[in-house]
Protein backbone atom coordinates (compact mmCIF):
# COMPACT_ATOMS: atom_id res chain seq x y z
CA UNK A 1 0.00 0.00 0.00
CA UNK A 2 1.16 3.18 -0.78
CA UNK A 3 2.02 6.10 2.24
CA UNK A 4 -0.70 8.02 0.95
CA UNK A 5 -3.34 5.40 0.49
CA UNK A 6 -2.67 4.60 4.26
CA UNK A 7 -2.95 7.81 5.39
CA UNK A 8 -5.82 8.34 3.87
CA UNK A 9 -7.46 5.01 4.30
CA UNK A 10 -7.59 6.15 8.39
CA UNK A 11 -9.35 9.58 7.75
CA UNK A 12 -11.96 9.03 5.36
CA UNK A 13 -13.80 5.66 4.14
CA UNK A 14 -14.05 4.54 0.67
CA UNK A 15 -17.35 6.15 -1.65
CA UNK A 16 -19.40 4.08 -2.87
CA UNK A 17 -17.72 4.41 -6.71
CA UNK A 18 -14.55 2.84 -5.56
CA UNK A 19 -12.17 5.15 -5.08
CA UNK A 20 -10.91 7.09 -1.86
CA UNK A 21 -11.80 10.01 -0.46
CA UNK A 22 -14.96 11.22 -2.73
CA UNK A 23 -17.69 12.64 -0.87
CA UNK A 24 -20.36 9.97 -1.25
CA UNK A 25 -23.29 10.10 -3.86
CA UNK A 26 -22.28 11.31 -7.40
CA UNK A 27 -23.59 14.49 -8.78
CA UNK A 28 -27.08 14.05 -10.56
CA UNK A 29 -27.56 15.14 -14.52
CA UNK A 30 -28.29 18.65 -13.69
CA UNK A 31 -25.62 18.96 -11.38
CA UNK A 32 -23.23 16.94 -13.61
CA UNK A 33 -23.88 19.38 -16.91
CA UNK A 34 -23.73 22.31 -15.00
CA UNK A 35 -20.12 21.29 -13.33
CA UNK A 36 -18.77 20.48 -16.83
CA UNK A 37 -19.66 23.88 -18.13
CA UNK A 38 -17.60 25.53 -15.51
CA UNK A 39 -15.15 22.84 -15.48
CA UNK A 40 -14.83 23.18 -19.48
CA UNK A 41 -14.63 26.81 -19.17
CA UNK A 42 -11.34 26.70 -16.72
CA UNK A 43 -9.81 24.05 -18.96
CA UNK A 44 -10.70 26.23 -21.80
CA UNK A 45 -8.32 28.94 -21.15
CA UNK A 46 -5.28 27.02 -21.55
CA UNK A 47 -5.91 26.30 -25.54
CA UNK A 48 -7.27 29.73 -25.72
CA UNK A 49 -4.03 31.51 -24.23
CA UNK A 50 -1.78 28.54 -26.31
CA UNK A 51 -3.69 29.15 -29.73
CA UNK A 52 -5.66 32.24 -30.24
CA UNK A 53 -2.27 33.87 -31.27
CA UNK A 54 -1.24 31.24 -33.16
CA UNK A 55 -2.08 33.16 -36.23
CA UNK A 56 -0.03 36.26 -35.51
CA UNK A 57 3.31 34.47 -34.83
CA UNK A 58 4.63 35.30 -38.20
CA UNK A 59 3.54 38.45 -37.92
CA UNK A 60 4.99 38.40 -34.17
CA UNK A 61 8.38 37.47 -35.77
CA UNK A 62 8.80 40.41 -38.00
CA UNK A 63 7.27 43.33 -35.71
CA UNK A 64 9.81 42.43 -32.84
CA UNK A 65 12.42 41.92 -35.01
CA UNK A 66 13.05 38.12 -33.96
CA UNK A 67 13.49 34.51 -35.87
CA UNK A 68 11.11 31.43 -35.95
CA UNK A 69 13.14 29.99 -33.09
CA UNK A 70 12.95 33.26 -30.85
CA UNK A 71 9.18 33.65 -31.68
CA UNK A 72 8.84 29.76 -30.58
CA UNK A 73 10.03 30.75 -26.83
CA UNK A 74 6.87 32.52 -26.31
CA UNK A 75 5.06 29.36 -26.88
CA UNK A 76 7.78 27.55 -24.73
CA UNK A 77 7.69 29.90 -21.96
CA UNK A 78 3.88 29.49 -21.53
CA UNK A 79 4.24 25.44 -21.55
CA UNK A 80 7.31 25.87 -19.03
CA UNK A 81 5.27 28.62 -16.61
CA UNK A 82 2.49 26.33 -16.63
CA UNK A 83 3.83 23.48 -15.48
CA UNK A 84 6.28 24.92 -12.83
CA UNK A 85 2.84 26.38 -11.61
CA UNK A 86 1.58 23.44 -11.59
CA UNK A 87 3.83 21.65 -9.09
CA UNK A 88 3.48 24.03 -7.08
CA UNK A 89 -0.47 24.84 -7.29
CA UNK A 90 -1.63 21.36 -6.95
CA UNK A 91 -0.58 20.39 -3.22
CA UNK A 92 -1.53 24.28 -2.52
CA UNK A 93 -5.38 22.93 -3.50
CA UNK A 94 -5.01 20.05 -1.45
CA UNK A 95 -4.20 22.04 1.14
CA UNK A 96 -6.23 25.10 1.30
CA UNK A 97 -9.50 24.40 -1.04
CA UNK A 98 -9.83 24.59 -5.03
CA UNK A 99 -11.28 27.51 -4.79
CA UNK A 100 -9.05 30.48 -3.53
CA UNK A 101 -5.75 29.16 -5.21
CA UNK A 102 -7.74 28.93 -8.60
CA UNK A 103 -9.08 32.68 -8.24
CA UNK A 104 -5.31 34.34 -7.25
CA UNK A 105 -4.33 31.89 -10.16
CA UNK A 106 -6.37 33.33 -12.63
CA UNK A 107 -5.52 37.02 -11.43
CA UNK A 108 -2.03 36.37 -12.02
CA UNK A 109 -2.91 35.12 -15.60
CA UNK A 110 -5.31 38.64 -16.79
CA UNK A 111 -1.86 41.13 -15.24
CA UNK A 112 0.69 39.04 -17.28
CA UNK A 113 -1.84 39.17 -20.48
CA UNK A 114 -2.10 42.83 -20.31
CA UNK A 115 1.81 43.11 -19.58
CA UNK A 116 2.06 40.91 -22.52
CA UNK A 117 0.16 43.69 -24.63
CA UNK A 118 3.12 45.64 -23.61
CA UNK A 119 5.85 44.04 -24.20
CA UNK A 120 8.64 45.71 -26.49
CA UNK A 121 10.68 42.68 -27.73
CA UNK A 122 10.29 38.82 -27.70
CA UNK A 123 12.65 38.18 -24.98
CA UNK A 124 10.02 40.15 -22.33
CA UNK A 125 7.33 38.74 -24.16
CA UNK A 126 8.68 35.07 -23.49
CA UNK A 127 9.41 35.83 -20.09
CA UNK A 128 5.60 36.99 -19.65
CA UNK A 129 4.03 34.07 -21.16
CA UNK A 130 5.82 32.25 -18.36
CA UNK A 131 3.61 34.23 -15.89
CA UNK A 132 1.09 33.74 -17.73
CA UNK A 133 1.59 29.98 -18.06
CA UNK A 134 2.05 29.86 -14.03
CA UNK A 135 -1.87 31.76 -14.00
CA UNK A 136 -3.07 28.92 -16.48
CA UNK A 137 -1.51 25.92 -14.62
CA UNK A 138 -4.15 26.99 -11.93
CA UNK A 139 -7.32 26.71 -13.90
CA UNK A 140 -5.18 23.26 -15.26
CA UNK A 141 -4.56 21.22 -12.45
CA UNK A 142 -7.67 22.32 -9.72
CA UNK A 143 -10.37 22.02 -12.61
CA UNK A 144 -8.94 18.18 -13.18
CA UNK A 145 -8.91 17.95 -9.26
CA UNK A 146 -12.08 18.92 -8.76
CA UNK A 147 -13.28 16.07 -11.56
CA UNK A 148 -11.97 14.07 -8.81
CA UNK A 149 -13.41 15.45 -5.69
CA UNK A 150 -16.60 14.23 -7.40
CA UNK A 151 -16.04 11.71 -9.62
CA UNK A 152 -14.04 8.64 -9.59
CA UNK A 153 -13.89 5.28 -11.72
CA UNK A 154 -15.50 5.06 -15.18
CA UNK A 155 -17.33 7.73 -14.54
CA UNK A 156 -14.67 9.77 -14.40
CA UNK A 157 -13.40 8.63 -17.55
CA UNK A 158 -16.71 9.86 -19.08
CA UNK A 159 -16.78 13.20 -17.56
CA UNK A 160 -13.12 14.08 -19.11
CA UNK A 161 -14.33 13.40 -22.41
CA UNK A 162 -17.43 15.22 -21.95
CA UNK A 163 -14.89 18.30 -20.80
CA UNK A 164 -13.11 17.55 -23.91
CA UNK A 165 -16.09 18.52 -25.72
CA UNK A 166 -16.34 21.82 -23.97
CA UNK A 167 -13.09 22.78 -24.39
CA UNK A 168 -12.70 21.63 -27.74
CA UNK A 169 -14.68 25.08 -28.53
CA UNK A 170 -11.35 26.67 -27.37
CA UNK A 171 -8.99 25.15 -29.90
CA UNK A 172 -11.61 25.21 -32.55
CA UNK A 173 -12.27 28.97 -31.68
CA UNK A 174 -9.26 30.02 -30.71
CA UNK A 175 -7.37 30.87 -34.09
CA UNK A 176 -10.35 31.66 -35.76
CA UNK A 177 -11.18 34.19 -32.73
CA UNK A 178 -7.40 35.29 -33.21
CA UNK A 179 -7.69 35.89 -36.91
CA UNK A 180 -10.95 37.87 -36.56
CA UNK A 181 -9.16 39.99 -34.08
CA UNK A 182 -6.07 40.62 -36.25
CA UNK A 183 -8.92 42.23 -38.59
CA UNK A 184 -8.97 44.82 -36.44
CA UNK A 185 -6.18 45.29 -34.35
CA UNK A 186 -2.53 43.70 -34.58
CA UNK A 187 -0.95 40.84 -31.92
CA UNK A 188 -0.97 42.79 -29.07
CA UNK A 189 -5.08 43.23 -29.22
CA UNK A 190 -4.92 39.40 -28.93
CA UNK A 191 -3.58 39.45 -25.38
CA UNK A 192 -5.96 42.21 -23.92
CA UNK A 193 -8.43 39.62 -25.49
CA UNK A 194 -6.78 36.78 -23.06
CA UNK A 195 -6.94 39.31 -19.92
CA UNK A 196 -10.71 40.00 -20.73
CA UNK A 197 -11.80 36.14 -21.00
CA UNK A 198 -9.61 35.67 -17.53
CA UNK A 199 -11.33 38.30 -15.87
CA UNK A 200 -14.39 36.73 -16.41
CA UNK A 201 -13.17 33.33 -15.47
CA UNK A 202 -12.37 35.04 -11.87
CA UNK A 203 -16.03 35.89 -11.62
CA UNK A 204 -16.91 32.38 -12.59
CA UNK A 205 -14.21 30.73 -10.18
CA UNK A 206 -15.56 33.35 -6.95
CA UNK A 207 -18.91 32.83 -7.69
CA UNK A 208 -20.49 30.11 -9.75
CA UNK A 209 -17.92 27.48 -8.35
CA UNK A 210 -18.91 25.45 -5.15
CA UNK A 211 -15.80 24.29 -3.24
CA UNK A 212 -15.55 20.65 -3.95
CA UNK A 213 -12.79 19.93 -0.94
CA UNK A 214 -14.39 20.29 2.60
CA UNK A 215 -11.50 21.34 5.40
CA UNK A 216 -11.65 17.73 7.03
CA UNK A 217 -9.98 16.36 3.83
CA UNK A 218 -7.43 18.91 3.37
CA UNK A 219 -3.89 18.06 3.59
CA UNK A 220 -0.60 19.86 5.35
CA UNK A 221 0.74 22.45 3.12
CA UNK A 222 4.57 22.61 4.89
CA UNK A 223 6.99 21.53 2.57
CA UNK A 224 7.98 18.48 4.18
CA UNK A 225 4.48 17.37 3.58
CA UNK A 226 4.60 18.38 0.48
CA UNK A 227 7.71 16.54 -0.47
CA UNK A 228 6.29 13.11 1.00
CA UNK A 229 2.94 13.55 -0.80
CA UNK A 230 4.99 13.74 -4.02
CA UNK A 231 7.45 11.01 -2.84
CA UNK A 232 4.60 8.58 -1.94
CA UNK A 233 2.85 9.03 -5.46
CA UNK A 234 5.95 8.80 -7.19
CA UNK A 235 6.62 4.96 -6.04
CA UNK A 236 3.65 3.90 -7.87
CA UNK A 237 4.61 2.37 -11.00
CA UNK A 238 1.51 2.24 -13.02
CA UNK A 239 1.13 5.89 -12.23
CA UNK A 240 4.22 7.40 -13.00
CA UNK A 241 3.88 5.26 -16.25
CA UNK A 242 0.55 7.15 -17.11
CA UNK A 243 2.04 10.18 -16.05
CA UNK A 244 4.43 9.44 -18.87
CA UNK A 245 2.11 8.10 -21.64
CA UNK A 246 0.18 11.93 -21.02
CA UNK A 247 2.78 13.83 -20.98
CA UNK A 248 4.19 12.63 -24.53
CA UNK A 249 0.74 12.39 -25.89
CA UNK A 250 0.70 16.21 -24.83
CA UNK A 251 4.49 16.59 -26.36
CA UNK A 252 3.11 14.91 -30.19
CA UNK A 253 -0.17 17.13 -29.88
CA UNK A 254 1.71 20.64 -29.42
CA UNK A 255 4.73 19.69 -31.65
CA UNK A 256 1.70 19.54 -34.27
CA UNK A 257 0.04 23.08 -32.34
CA UNK A 258 4.47 24.93 -32.42
CA UNK A 259 4.40 23.98 -35.94
CA UNK A 260 1.04 23.91 -37.65
CA UNK A 261 0.93 27.61 -38.47
CA UNK A 262 4.51 27.99 -40.26
CA UNK A 263 3.91 24.75 -42.41
CA UNK A 264 0.66 25.63 -43.17
CA UNK A 265 1.29 29.05 -43.68
CA UNK A 266 4.31 29.40 -44.96
CA UNK A 267 5.31 26.12 -46.81
CA UNK A 268 1.56 25.97 -47.93
CA UNK A 269 0.61 29.07 -48.73
CA UNK A 270 -2.37 29.04 -46.18
CA UNK A 271 -3.41 32.93 -45.25
CA UNK A 272 -4.32 33.80 -41.64
CA UNK A 273 -7.95 32.68 -42.31
CA UNK A 274 -7.45 29.72 -43.98
CA UNK A 275 -5.28 28.16 -41.43
CA UNK A 276 -7.77 28.95 -38.80
CA UNK A 277 -10.20 27.18 -40.56
CA UNK A 278 -8.18 23.98 -40.84
CA UNK A 279 -6.79 23.99 -37.55
CA UNK A 280 -10.44 23.85 -36.34
CA UNK A 281 -10.96 21.07 -38.35
CA UNK A 282 -8.43 19.20 -36.35
CA UNK A 283 -9.88 20.06 -33.00
CA UNK A 284 -13.13 19.01 -34.51
CA UNK A 285 -11.51 15.71 -34.85
CA UNK A 286 -10.51 15.50 -31.65
CA UNK A 287 -13.83 16.44 -29.76
CA UNK A 288 -15.80 14.10 -32.00
CA UNK A 289 -13.03 11.38 -31.39
CA UNK A 290 -13.71 11.96 -27.40
CA UNK A 291 -17.30 11.53 -27.63
CA UNK A 292 -16.86 8.58 -29.34
CA UNK A 293 -15.13 7.45 -26.23
CA UNK A 294 -17.69 8.00 -24.03
CA UNK A 295 -19.82 5.28 -25.90
CA UNK A 296 -16.51 3.05 -26.41
CA UNK A 297 -16.24 3.14 -22.30
CA UNK A 298 -20.11 0.93 -22.40
CA UNK A 299 -17.72 -2.11 -24.12
CA UNK A 300 -14.22 -1.67 -23.66
CA UNK A 301 -12.15 -1.01 -20.75
CA UNK A 302 -10.11 2.52 -20.66
CA UNK A 303 -6.27 1.06 -21.06
CA UNK A 304 -7.60 -1.56 -24.02
CA UNK A 305 -9.18 2.15 -25.36
CA UNK A 306 -5.74 3.87 -24.69
CA UNK A 307 -3.98 0.86 -26.27
CA UNK A 308 -5.49 0.90 -29.12
CA UNK A 309 -5.49 4.68 -29.57
CA UNK A 310 -1.61 4.90 -29.19
CA UNK A 311 -1.22 1.74 -31.70
CA UNK A 312 -3.06 4.04 -34.66
CA UNK A 313 -1.74 7.13 -33.86
CA UNK A 314 1.82 5.60 -34.24
CA UNK A 315 1.10 4.22 -37.36
CA UNK A 316 -0.56 7.79 -38.57
CA UNK A 317 2.36 9.56 -36.90
CA UNK A 318 4.94 7.35 -39.44
CA UNK A 319 2.35 8.19 -42.21
CA UNK A 320 2.86 11.80 -41.62
CA UNK A 321 6.58 11.97 -41.41
CA UNK A 322 6.86 9.84 -44.40
CA UNK A 323 4.79 11.94 -46.76
CA UNK A 324 6.28 15.00 -46.01
CA UNK A 325 9.77 13.40 -46.59
CA UNK A 326 8.16 12.86 -49.65
CA UNK A 327 5.92 15.50 -50.95
CA UNK A 328 3.63 12.60 -51.28
CA UNK A 329 0.13 13.93 -51.41
CA UNK A 330 0.62 17.33 -51.20
CA UNK A 331 -1.09 19.56 -48.86
CA UNK A 332 -3.66 16.29 -48.35
CA UNK A 333 -1.05 14.15 -47.40
CA UNK A 334 -0.21 16.41 -44.38
CA UNK A 335 -3.57 17.21 -43.29
CA UNK A 336 -5.29 13.53 -43.53
CA UNK A 337 -2.55 11.81 -40.68
CA UNK A 338 -2.43 15.10 -38.49
CA UNK A 339 -6.03 14.79 -38.18
CA UNK A 340 -6.01 11.42 -37.47
CA UNK A 341 -3.53 12.18 -34.93
CA UNK A 342 -5.33 14.49 -33.05
CA UNK A 343 -8.32 11.86 -32.89
CA UNK A 344 -6.39 9.48 -31.52
CA UNK A 345 -5.73 12.27 -28.85
CA UNK A 346 -9.14 12.46 -27.97
CA UNK A 347 -9.15 8.80 -27.27
CA UNK A 348 -5.96 8.89 -25.25
CA UNK A 349 -5.57 11.59 -23.09
CA UNK A 350 -8.98 11.61 -21.29
CA UNK A 351 -8.36 7.32 -20.55
CA UNK A 352 -4.71 7.93 -19.35
CA UNK A 353 -5.67 10.96 -17.36
CA UNK A 354 -8.86 9.12 -15.37
CA UNK A 355 -6.74 5.90 -14.72
CA UNK A 356 -3.80 7.79 -13.53
CA UNK A 357 -6.13 10.42 -10.96
CA UNK A 358 -8.29 7.57 -10.14
CA UNK A 359 -5.66 5.69 -7.93
CA UNK A 360 -5.12 8.85 -5.91
CA UNK A 361 -7.79 10.16 -4.77
CA UNK A 362 -6.73 11.32 -1.11
CA UNK A 363 -4.22 14.02 -2.96
CA UNK A 364 -5.72 14.40 -6.06
CA UNK A 365 -4.52 17.99 -6.32
CA UNK A 366 -0.52 16.86 -5.93
CA UNK A 367 -1.60 13.99 -8.37
CA UNK A 368 -3.36 16.14 -11.23
CA UNK A 369 -0.08 18.37 -10.60
CA UNK A 370 2.35 15.82 -11.35
CA UNK A 371 0.10 14.99 -14.30
CA UNK A 372 -0.48 18.12 -15.70
CA UNK A 373 3.00 19.60 -15.04
CA UNK A 374 4.07 15.93 -17.54
CA UNK A 375 1.98 17.27 -20.04
CA UNK A 376 2.91 21.08 -19.93
CA UNK A 377 6.59 20.37 -19.50
CA UNK A 378 6.61 17.56 -22.36
CA UNK A 379 5.15 20.35 -24.51
CA UNK A 380 7.22 22.68 -23.79
CA UNK A 381 9.74 20.55 -24.71
CA UNK A 382 8.27 20.00 -28.17
CA UNK A 383 8.25 23.39 -29.11
CA UNK A 384 11.68 24.46 -29.18
CA UNK A 385 12.31 20.96 -30.82
CA UNK A 386 10.31 21.52 -34.10
CA UNK A 387 12.22 24.90 -34.28
CA UNK A 388 15.26 23.56 -34.02
CA UNK A 389 14.70 21.30 -36.45
CA UNK A 390 13.67 23.86 -38.76
CA UNK A 391 9.86 24.12 -38.31
CA UNK A 392 8.91 22.68 -41.51
CA UNK A 393 6.40 19.56 -42.08
CA UNK A 394 9.18 16.61 -41.60
CA UNK A 395 10.33 18.39 -38.04
CA UNK A 396 6.57 18.73 -37.00
CA UNK A 397 6.25 15.14 -38.23
CA UNK A 398 9.26 13.81 -37.10
CA UNK A 399 8.80 14.91 -33.37
CA UNK A 400 4.95 13.98 -33.57
CA UNK A 401 5.99 10.07 -34.06
CA UNK A 402 8.39 10.23 -31.64
CA UNK A 403 6.37 11.24 -29.09
CA UNK A 404 3.34 8.94 -29.76
CA UNK A 405 5.77 6.09 -30.74
CA UNK A 406 7.76 6.64 -26.83
CA UNK A 407 4.34 6.83 -25.15
CA UNK A 408 3.59 3.21 -26.45
CA UNK A 409 6.52 1.91 -25.83
CA UNK A 410 6.12 3.59 -22.06
CA UNK A 411 2.47 2.29 -21.39
CA UNK A 412 3.92 -1.37 -22.70
CA UNK A 413 6.65 -1.36 -20.67
CA UNK A 414 5.83 0.38 -17.53
CA UNK A 415 1.95 0.52 -17.50
CA UNK A 416 1.77 -2.89 -18.63
CA UNK A 417 -2.10 -2.05 -19.20
CA UNK A 418 -2.81 -5.70 -19.66
CA UNK A 419 -2.13 -6.05 -15.51
CA UNK A 420 -4.70 -3.34 -14.65
CA UNK A 421 -8.44 -4.55 -13.62
CA UNK A 422 -12.04 -2.64 -14.41
CA UNK A 423 -11.09 1.52 -13.83
CA UNK A 424 -13.34 1.44 -11.00
CA UNK A 425 -11.01 -1.00 -9.21
CA UNK A 426 -8.07 0.81 -9.38
CA UNK A 427 -7.47 2.50 -6.08
CA UNK A 428 -7.59 -1.57 -4.91
CA UNK A 429 -4.67 -2.12 -7.84
CA UNK A 430 -2.56 0.99 -6.17
CA UNK A 431 -3.35 -0.26 -2.58
CA UNK A 432 -1.31 -3.32 -3.61
CA UNK A 433 1.72 -1.75 -5.80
Amino acid sequence: MTAVAERSSSKTPPSDAGGDDVPAGQPDRAERIRLIVILGSLFAIGPLTIDMYLPALPAITSDLLTSTAGVQFTLNGMMLGSAFGQVIIGPLSDAFGRKRPLVIGLAVHVLASLLCALAPNVTVLGTLRILQGFGVASAAVIASAVVRDRFSGSAAAKVFSRLLLVMGVAPVLAPTLGSEVLRWTNWRGVFVTLALFGVALVAVAAFALKETLPPQRRRSAGPAATARTYAAISRDRVFVGLVGVAGLGFFALFAYVAGSSFVLQEQYGLDEQQFGYVFGLGAAGLIAASQLNVRLLNRFAPQQILLAALVIGSVAGALLLVFAATGIGGLAGILVPLWVVLAICGLALPNSGAIALNRHGEAAGTASAMLGASQFGAAALAAPLVGALGAGSIAMGAVITGGLVSALAVLLIVVRPWQLGSLDDAVAVARAT
